[in-house]
């Protein structure tokens, strides 16, 4: 835990919190936080700053806290991933969450099974809960939304073009089009300004996507990307992917 997250129901008073729960028992036995020490907090979706230990109880923390620094700024990437094998789907979600990504699409397509959608991991709280968990690695407060289309062709046909709109689309298969290093050179500029997100990115699932899906993502303007000789898992190929725009 590289950063504290602070949730509405912490505050007591304007610049007090009281922790309880997860956090305080990481502070108190695997941080060992002493009265007096000062941890770097952050208001989930908000502000950074500092916390200074007031008072430890058995089980909470009291801090007080100043918020006085802007978040880390977010990635500029949307990115779109078909939903992955559940027990990879949980330390997908910490990875992009510390790596900036504010805005994910989980899809369906024809290489997956329809009972990953039943995943508890797809559960809100679920979610949050591993998104959460990459904030805290990676220092940052703002969290990324996370939106679910469990039928590929209407996802396609009816969202794809307004999600994808005045941003540069891209979609990464294995043994198409160019190496995605020439693909994303010069990928932070589109025309005489930078949008929050100047990239669409789809990754398909582990063999990829369907010639149909690929041609599908070509007619809404994606140009096919890959990563060279080696096949890599989704959960390599996402950081390596997203690697492009830190």
């Amino acid at each position: 835990m590289n950063l504290v997250l602070l949730l509405p129901e912490d505050f007591i008073s304007e610049d007090q919190v009281k922790l309880t729960g997860r956090r305080a028992h990481h502070l108190l036995t695997i941080k060992r936080v002493i009265l007096g020490d000062i941890l770097l907090v952050g208001q989930l979706n908000g502000q950074q700053g500092q916390g200074r230990v007031i008072a430890i109880e058995q089980h909470s923390l009291l801090l007080t806290v100043i918020l006085d620094t802007p978040p880390i700024a977010p990635l500029p990437v949307h990115l779109i991933l078909a939903l992955p094998r559940p027990k990879m789907l949980k330390r997908i979600l910490q990875t992009i969450s510390a790596m900036g990504v504010k805005q994910l699409s989980l899809i369906h397509c024809a290489k997956v099974e329809k009972s990953y959608w039943q995943s508890p991991w797809l559960e809100p709280n679920k979610i949050a809960e591993n998104l959460f968990l990459g904030l805290e690695q990676a220092q940052d407060t703002l969290l990324p939304q996370v939106t679910c289309y469990q039928r590929f062709k209407p996802f396609v046909e009816d969202r794809l073009a307004e999600l994808s709109t005045n941003t540069r689309k891209i979609i990464a298969h294995p043994g198409q089009g160019e190496h995605c290093a020439l693909v994303l050179a010069n990928k932070r500029t589109i025309g005489a300004a930078t949008p929050t997100i100047t990239t669409t990115l789809a990754i398909g699932p582990e063999g990829g996507f369907t010639d149909y899906e690929i041609a599908l993502f070509e007619q809404a303007g994606f140009k096919t990307c890959h990563l060279g000789a080696r096949i890599l898992r989704v959960e390599n190929a996402i950081p390596v992917l997203l690697g492009q725009f830190i």
